[in-house]
């Protein structure tokens, strides 16, 4: 006689950073939480985006105040909760003759810097271009420019850290485990998934991308309609070595991110195009446009035989009836399913990485009044995720103390502590074992396999840390062959 399946609180599907951020603010509110992701963690649209906390100043053409001002409070929590893979960056916009006012500029960054209660960073400064190291890199025929603040993040690390932290309250954490079936039970949901029946009292569906293909498995029937927006970035050799990035104006009204990445290199994003299927990958039409709008403000020409690498995310974004690709909305809309229906299930439409956190304390405050066990307090804006449990200017010298005690990693100290902050003493203590080259040594490789759920060299080196810019394929190779080794795989 088989043991019975056993019943979750609420079983989460989707290993997003939205699916993760509602799974951490679940489980700390005392559910028992079940995350439920088809293939690895970030492996879609939270791994792809353009790394940025931001509020979204071009939003605010599209009028979507509520948005922005949301977003840059949410830009001060993330920094709080998260110095080590989040950090400031000041963004240089130049003024480009014929292209938005200067007055229209000004007024879209003085509403920037004060509709979001911004405390940490500094306001918005005019700078010349001919006096400033930011533009030097630039062609001479732009003399201007205003200089603002934002914030960088690595994406796929925060939706680890967020599955991380869930897990460590007491989720289960299940990748590679697809979801093929839902239905009611009784007072409860029938999930199959991984040729695993799993029950839960309620459900939140994040699958982002694949929301509506979620609802297609159950009796449900999606009462909203979603927009499919491609978005490609590439990457190239750095092109200027300060740390200032840049936001560009283009002539068909778009603007792109020209961004300091991983040291040595420059991303360059992003697109907006309807996605309608086929390969989530950078076209050629979108390459050769990145690298023309690229062009046209570096004295240095950047050409797609520059690029080193391309990726590309389909954003779920609610279809509001905008024309272009980039004016429809980044906002999000979370619908939970009536109370006489049975057990309940709320289906998390659109969002966007900055916006996560609060999405998930909003969508576990809904399913409060359905799920008794959930405390009503929300506390994720103030718990550090883990290895972040330090003052937000302190990583330079958390850096510092990391190189004296482990010198044998002194000049892969920036990438390690901004990967895993004070969590870094505890993975590097004691024997490192094997050295896969860059940096990566075994005692770091066997973390991501036993603590973040990384199953595969591509896990390793595409989505916990960035090294695939720098491994060979041959060291590619002898890292998957150890993963899954010791994975059992």
């Amino acid at each position: 006689m088989t043991d019975p399946a056993p019943l979750y609180d609420l079983a989460v599907i989707g290993g997003g950073v939205n699916g993760c951020g509602i799974a951490r603010d679940a489980a700390g509110r005392g559910a028992r939480v079940l995350l439920l992701e088809a293939g690895d963690l970030a492996s879609g649209t939270s791994s792809k985006s353009t790394k940025l906390i931001h509020g979204g100043l071009r939003y605010l053409e599209h009028y979507e105040f509520g948005l922005v001002r949301e977003s840059l409070k949410e830009r001060e929590v993330l920094l709080g909760i998260a110095p080590h893979i989040a950090w400031p960056m000041r963004f240089v916009l130049p003024y480009v003759d014929g292209l938005r006012p200067r007055w229209l500029l000004r007024a879209g960054l003085f509403l920037y810097d004060h509709i979001g209660g911004r405390k940490r960073l500094p306001a918005t400064k005019t700078i010349d271009l001919t006096r400033h190291v930011a533009g030097a890199p630039l062609k001479p025929e732009f003399t201007s420019a205003f200089a603002y603040s934002d914030c960088w993040v690595d994406d796929a690390r925060l939706v680890v850290l967020n599955a991380r932290d869930a897990a460590d309250r007491g989720a289960e954490v299940r990748t590679r485990c697809p979801v093929t079936a839902l239905r009611r039970a009784g007072a409860h949901w029938a999930i199959e998934a991984g040729g695993t029946t799993f029950l839960a009292k309620a459900i939140v569906n994040a699958a982002g991308p694949h929301v509506l293909d979620v609802l297609e498995g159950s009796d449900l029937r999606p009462d909203r309609k979603m927009r499919q927006v491609r978005g490609s970035h590439i990457v190239v050799r750095r092109k200027f070595d300060h740390p200032f990035a840049y936001f560009f104006q283009l002539p068909d009204g778009r603007i792109f991110f020209a961004i300091p990445y991983e040291c040595a290199f420059t991303l360059i994003g992003t697109t907006d195009a309807d996605h309608h299927g086929g390969p989530v990958e950078a076209s050629a039409e979108e390459i050769a446009y990145l690298c023309e709008g690229a062009s046209r403000f570096f004295r240095e020409p950047v050409e797609p035989a520059d690029v080193v690498w391309t990726y590309a995310g389909v954003r779920p974004l609610v279809d509001d009836g905008s024309g272009k690709p980039e004016a429809a909305t980044r906002g999000y809309e979370l619908d939970l399913s009536d109370e006489d229906a049975g057990a309940p299930i709320l289906t998390v439409y659109g969002g966007k990485i900055t916006t996560y956190r609060h999405l998930a304390e909003e969508a576990v405050d809904k399913l409060a009044g359905r799920l008794p066990v959930l405390t009503s307090d929300g506390w994720t804006g103030t718990a550090a995720l883990p290895g972040g449990d330090f003052p937000v200017e302190g990583a330079p010298a958390l850096e510092a103390r990391f190189a004296r005690e482990f010198p044998t990693f002194a000049e892969h100290a920036y990438r390690i502590v901004r990967a895993y902050g004070t969590a870094a003493f505890e993975i590097f203590a004691g024997d490192t074992g094997r050295d896969f080259g860059h940096g990566l040594c075994e005692a770091e490789v066997r973390h991501l396999i036993t603590r973040e759920w990384a199953r595969s060299a591509e896990d390793v080196l595409w989505r916990r840390t960035k090294l695939g810019l720098r491994f060979s394929s041959e060291e590619a190779l002898a890292l998957d062959q150890f993963i899954r080794q010791e994975a059992a795989i």
